[in-house]
């Protein structure tokens, strides 16, 4: 279902400039930035290339367009893959919404039926490395009337980095009292209480944090992992060789071969990724396929912004092997 501005979409898909772009390899657009969403929402319900992915300067660029482009293709149509709010190196890891957010994007592009529309990127997301294999990782799906094992639940949402409470108050946090288990996932603003009856799910709903009081019934969920390193077997192995061949990390490096989730853990990713492997050392532009369209906003300013990006890695790489 497309967004309430959906019906002029129509009319801007006829506009000549539009229509001569569509089919040929490379094509260049003037288009003022009132029309940007406008114009790519056309290009994408009239084009038999898909996904579009189009990768904006900056992370404001992407909220802004990834916004616009709703209210023209309607919601699920678009995704956005946020770049992380840390530092490159910084012992502290990106926020639960922006891991779950990228992660779902990975997933839709992979493994979807109905793949999004539009991916909105910004440089510094497109530039980052992905983790080991972290395309492959699926979501846990619950659905009403589904026979499901609660020990089998709570084993796989920690596994996916979801934190244990003794109540659910944030993102990417479970709890469990008696047949009931609440998880928010990562993607969502509401937290979801699956009430179990034995091994049957036989009520799913939202509910409110505040009074703990369910609300709306889903006939599904999606709970997508809250972490972007997974202590997989192959992460679990590299860290433990990493002990001997770069002993200044031991301690990180245990609590990973350890399996251990942790505050900071995806700072040390570079040294987790094997150059040498295939599909080890990717980013996102490796998880589309042919048929898929790029579409770049402003270049040349894209250009210039992705080169401080890795400058600034390079910079601050080279003053923490001092101390490192």
């Amino acid at each position: 279902m497309r967004g309430p501005l959906g019906p002029l979409l129509e009319a801007i898909a006829n506009d000549d400039a539009l229509t001569s772009a569509l089919g040929r390899r490379s094509a260049t657009l003037a288009v003022p930035e009132p029309a940007r969403a406008a114009a790519i929402a056309a290009l994408s319900v009239t084009g038999d290339r898909t996904p579009l992915v189009v990768a904006v300067p900056t992370t404001a660029d992407a909220d802004r367009l990834a916004s616009d482009l709703e209210a023209f293709l309607g919601e699920g149509r678009v995704e956005s893959f946020p770049a992380w709010e840390t530092l490159p190196f910084e012992r502290v890891s990106p926020s639960t919404e922006t891991m779950g957010r990228r992660m779902r994007t990975m997933w839709h592009l992979r493994h979807a039926e109905r793949p999004p529309a539009v991916v909105v990127a910004p440089a510094r997301a497109l530039v980052q490395r992905l983790g080991p294999h972290v395309e492959d990782v699926e979501p846990v799906v619950v659905r009403r009337g589904d026979a499901v094992d609660p020990e089998v639940l709570v084993r796989r949402l920690a596994e996916l980095g979801d934190r244990r409470e003794y109540q659910v108050e944030h993102r990417g946090e479970f709890a469990v009292r008696g047949s009931i288990v609440d998880v928010q996932p990562p993607t969502s603003d509401d937290p979801v209480r699956i009430d179990l009856w034995g091994d049957e799910v036989e009520r799913l709903t939202t509910f409110s944090v505040d009074d703990q009081r369910s609300d709306e019934d889903l006939d599904a969920v999606e709970l997508f992992p809250c972490r972007e390193l997974l202590c997989t077997a192959e992460v679990r192995e590299r860290a433990a060789a990493l002990v001997d061949s770069e002993p200044w990390g031991a301690e990180a490096w245990n609590r990973l071969a350890d399996g251990e989730l942790f505050d900071g853990m995806e700072s040390w990713l570079p040294w987790l990724v094997d150059d040498r492997g295939p599909g080890t050392s990717h980013v996102l532009f490796d998880l589309v396929g042919p048929d898929a369209q790029v579409i770049l906003v402003e270049p040349r300013r894209m250009a210039d912004r992705a080169g401080e990006i890795i400058a600034e890695e390079v910079d601050l790489a080279r003053t923490l092997s001092v101390t490192w």
